[in-house]
C-alpha cells in the first residue's frame, strides 16, 4: 500500500497533507474521480478550472481529475 495525496488546484491551491493509502493508482485515480464529483456537486464551489491532482508518496503526479470537465460540442 502506498501513500496518495489528493491537492486542489486552481485558483488558490489546497495541498493535501496527509494523504490515503491505496494498492494501486487505478484506485486512487478513482477516488480522485469520487472527489471530483463531491465538489462538482458543492453550491459554494463557483471557479469552473478546478482539478484534483493525485500524487504519490514519492512525489509523482499520477493523475489530474477535472472537477468540471470541458464538454466539447458534437462534430
Amino acid at each position: 500500500m502506498r501513500t496518495y495525496y489528493f491537492d486542489l488546484r486552481g485558483g488558490i491551491p489546497q495541498r493535501d497533507h496527509y494523504g490515503i493509502r491505496f494498492a494501486t493508482d487505478d484506485v486512487a485515480i478513482r477516488h480522485s474521480q469520487v472527489v471530483a464529483n463531491n465538489i462538482r456537486k458543492d453550491a459554494r464551489v463557483t471557479r469552473n478550472d478546478l482539478y484534483v491532482v493525485v500524487i504519490d508518496e514519492s512525489g509523482r503526479e499520477v493523475h489530474r481529475e477535472e472537477v468540471f470537465p470541458s464538454i466539447s460540442p458534437a462534430a
